[in-house]
């Protein structure tokens, strides 16, 4: 689905810029029509519009090499990268968008070579315990691309992209989070779960993230910490059924004065949102 939507996008791109060359090629004089960037260039989008890609690429590195220093040799390597994008050459393609990114910064397409560059990455995301690089790269660069160009029409995907990445990066916390719980480790644990609380906050492991939290504040005595965490459960994720481990967990643990000292931490977090 992702490599169609892409496909329609840059054959949209081609016609156009096929449409602007056939114009440009009328000016030219017939001794030299086969010879111009712009007849080239429409016969290699005319390979890649019926899916010949190695055919089009061979002829988009022929206008490289034959007219470099043209607009259609820099939308050349842009489409290389994207072929080899389509290849699945992931790591080919990547290097290709680096290189024209770093040479041409100023170029009309350049918001689209960095939203190809962070796909290449996001589409290499398989699973999120075996693909944390992987994983960051493709936020970082979806990141930059919004950063950069606010306006492109790659923001809006690339938005949307982040939250799916992000969810896979909170989720390899988790799993990590709890491989050292089940081992007793707490700190490191801790360490994960806090992690996750404090930069994916839109996160839906956020309740179970708060929950561990009361279970390792409990297991090393630090009550008071859990009471407050269990409370801060029941204030923004009361249907939760992390409450309700976090509420049994105390109540079959500690005495009523205790629990009554849950709800009061309760009430403080619900009296000071109301204030704000």
């Amino acid at each position: 689905m992702l490599k169609t939507f892409l496909y329609t996008i840059i054959l949209l791109s081609i016609t156009i810029i096929a449409s602007c060359s056939k114009e440009n090629v009328k000016t030219n004089t017939k001794s030299n029509l086969n010879v111009t960037p712009e007849i080239l260039y429409i016969q290699a989008s005319k390979e890649l519009d019926k899916k010949n890609n190695q055919a089009a690429k061979i002829s988009f590195e022929n206008i490289i090499e034959k007219f470099p220093l043209t607009n259609e040799a820099i939308q050349s390597q842009i489409m290389i990268g994207f072929i080899e994008y389509l290849q699945l050459n992931y790591d080919e393609a990547i290097m290709k968008f680096d290189y024209i990114i770093n040479k041409y910064p100023s170029h009309k397409n350049i918001d689209y070579v960095y939203y190809m560059r962070a796909v290449s990455y996001f589409e290499q995301i398989e699973k999120e315990t075996l693909d944390g690089n992987n994983n960051i790269e493709a936020l970082k660069n979806f990141e930059k691309l919004i950063n950069r160009f606010p306006s492109s029409k790659y923001s809006r995907d690339s938005k949307q992209k982040i939250i799916y990445v992000k969810e896979n990066i909170a989720a390899k916390h988790m799993n990590i989070a709890f491989f050292y719980l089940k081992k007793k480790q707490y700190y490191a644990a801790m360490g994960r779960y806090q992690e996750v609380i404090d930069n994916y906050s839109q996160s839906k492991f956020i309740p179970e993230a708060l929950y561990r939290l009361v279970e390792i504040y409990y297991n090393l005595g630090m009550l008071e910490d859990a009471k407050k965490t269990a409370s801060v459960i029941g204030f923004n994720y009361p249907q939760s059924k992390w409450y309700n481990y976090a509420y049994v967990l105390l109540k079959n643990n500690q005495s009523k004065n205790d629990m009554k000292l849950i709800k009061k931490f309760y009430n403080f977090f619900k009296i000071n949102d109301n204030k704000k």
